[in-house]
């Protein structure tokens, strides 16, 4: 509604308030014909503005973004494809699913076979190689740095322990009394299955993710309870070169109790590798390791947890 047709309006209605109240006093008639004028006028402005109004605040409120909506997932630590949204077991290796870095709903919508890595996870799957449909790693940047094994030698990881040979690696420290007990002892069995072969076709490395306290002397009494024979090297060092190590691994973890129950397992001079459950039963171990000192990995024959 124009002015124009307001102030006609208004004016109409000043003319019936004057002939309603023709007779009375003139003054005090005018003064409540222009108050009641102006009451109108202003009542009429309100409704011609009103629609456009509301139609401004809900163009304004389409226009204000939501928020992203943080989503919760949970991935496996050794299958990192496989993602769910609720807590539950690994198809493929039967480990605990673990809670995963925060991501928003616009990055989980991306794609459901897509994995969204920020922070250090990033990094360190990219130093350690994204595992392919088979989960086999097909590259593996290992750093050189100086450790220790159990006897007090000084070694270079990568050229005196990795280097054109086949190896399992697995992750422990010397106080712990949940998982690494048994991972140790996994080893024991697979050494005296394989036989000869360890320290010959073979090689174990366990790697230390307590440093400070795991000292040589510490780690050969450890092995000593599990039998621990030759071809089976038990690795501590310094800490800086040791959190390189283990970053590059993808094996780093804030907490030593949170490391992951993995073992990796590699030909250096084929370029074949992969990542098992570390507490597999002794056949599908053999079978894995035996796979990749060929130059195959066949996932199947170590993915399922259970009693040796």
């Amino acid at each position: 509604m124009n002015k124009p047709s307001i102030l006609k309006r208004a004016a109409r209605c000043g003319t019936r308030i004057l002939r309603v109240i023709h007779g009375r006093d003139a003054r005090a008639t005018l003064y409540k014909a222009i108050v009641l004028a102006i009451v109108v006028v202003a009542w009429a402005v309100v409704e011609a503005q009103a629609p456009s109004t509301a139609s401004g605040l809900d163009q304004s409120l389409q226009q204000k973004k939501t928020p992203p909506r943080v989503v919760k997932s949970y991935v496996c630590p050794m299958h990192p494809e496989v993602r769910s949204t609720r807590r539950g077991k690994c198809p493929k290796c039967g480990m605990d699913l673990r809670l995963a870095p925060a991501e928003t709903s616009s990055a989980a919508s991306a794609g459901s076979n897509a994995t969204v890595k920020t922070g250090p996870a990033a990094t360190e799957a990219n130093q350690a190689g994204a595992p392919d449909s088979s989960g086999a790693t097909r590259k593996m940047v290992i750093p050189d740095v100086e450790v220790l094994d159990q006897n007090g030698n000084e070694l270079h990881f990568y050229s005196d322990l990795i280097k054109g040979k086949t190896v399992a690696i697995n992750f422990i420290f010397t106080n712990c009394t949940t998982i690494c007990p048994p991972l140790a002892a996994t080893f024991a069995r697979v050494q005296k299955e394989m036989g000869d072969k360890v320290g010959r076709d073979v090689h174990f490395i366990s790697i230390s993710v307590d440093p400070l306290t795991d000292t040589p002397e510490r780690l050969k009494a450890w092995g000593a309870k599990f039998k621990a024979g030759p071809g089976w090297t038990f690795v501590t060092g310094n800490k800086e070169e040791m959190d390189k190590l283990l970053s590059a691994l993808g094996a780093s973890v804030s907490r030593r109790e949170d490391h992951s129950p993995t073992v990796i397992v590699g030909n250096d001079l084929k370029g074949v590798w992969t990542r098992t459950y570390g507490l597999a039963k002794t056949s599908q171990m053999v079978g894995l390791i035996l796979n990749v000192m060929e130059g195959k990995t066949d996932e199947s024959s170590a993915k399922e947890p259970g009693k040796q």
